[in-house]
């Protein structure tokens, strides 16, 4: 008879959010797969569990998933943990998980915080529909070309975002997006928790005027789906103006503007120009 792999979900910040159930099951499986050993082993020693940890993580899943497999295979229990949330999300698991599946290992979810989610449900925004981006790329290039994808995306868009780059990723946004309502949630749980609820422009401004730490979600309206009907509806100076309305700064109004009539930044000074003389 195989094994059972559980995904138990931990606390992403206060401890008392652990479920019963989760303390249960860490309680019973045979071993318990983590991220940092050290970490996790804080977690298990506040509710008694003296089970035995090793480490997965994303340098030695590979080799961890076949271990893994082989255990699960002679009827072991497993479960993962990620140092903090539901494991699999943005964290190691999918491949364990695909793994199990493929050889007939019945896999149980034990649910619990998911940072995104809350983050979504506290931000005001609409939740109907939601898209979550992980982490946005590094380089400022990258992040655009991701960002320009997502765009159009009819969900409450989410991603997890580092603190120094976060008021990079912000102004990426605005000039991408424009200046949509948007939030930041920060350090959720914990003692220092910061939930801002804004437009794009203003948490750039708020996060610039203090150190920005802790672990970040970054919570942006969806678009209006009508960007693309405007050039064939106004002129580019009309769509011009319109942007600067919203809140968008000229420069980035032009350039944005100007991609959408697929004309170069200098040919639409110069309409604008024109349309203003």
């Amino acid at each position: 008879m195989t094994g059972i792999l559980y995904l138990v979900a931990t606390p992403i910040g206060n401890l008392q959010d652990i479920s019963f159930r989760a303390v249960e099951t860490l309680k019973a499986v045979d071993l318990i797969a983590c991220e940092d050993t050290r970490h996790t082993r804080k977690l298990l020693n506040a509710f008694d569990i003296s089970n035995k940890l090793v480490s997965y993580h994303e340098h030695n899943e590979h080799d961890r998933v076949e271990e893994f497999g082989k255990l699960l295979a002679d009827g072991r229990s497993i479960a993962i943990v990620s140092d903090a949330g539901t494991p699999g999300i943005n964290d190691p698991g999918f491949r364990l998980v695909q793994k199990a599946i493929e050889t007939g290992v019945k896999v149980v979810p034990i649910p619990g915080a998911v940072a995104f989610v809350n983050a979504v449900i506290a931000s005001g925004l609409p939740t109907d529909s939601i898209f979550f981006g992980g982490f946005l790329p590094s380089k400022t290039g990258e992040r655009k070309k991701r960002l320009t994808e997502l765009k159009d995306i009819p969900a409450t868009l989410v991603f997890y975002e580092t603190p120094h780059r976060l008021l990079k990723a912000i102004a990426d946004c605005v000039q991408v997006f424009g200046n949509r309502k948007a939030a930041v949630a920060r350090e959720l749980t914990k003692l220092h928790e910061e939930i801002v609820t804004m437009d794009l422009q203003d948490l750039e401004n708020h996060f610039s005027k203090a150190e920005v730490r802790g672990e970040i979600v970054l919570v942006i309206e969806r678009g209006s789906g009508e960007a693309a009907e405007k050039p064939r509806n106004k002129s580019l100076s009309e769509r011009f103006d319109e942007l600067v309305a919203e809140g968008v700064d000229h420069r980035l109004a032009l350039k944005a503007a100007a991609k959408e009539f697929g004309l170069s930044k200098s040919e639409a000074y110069r309409i604008v120009q024109t349309g203003k003389s």
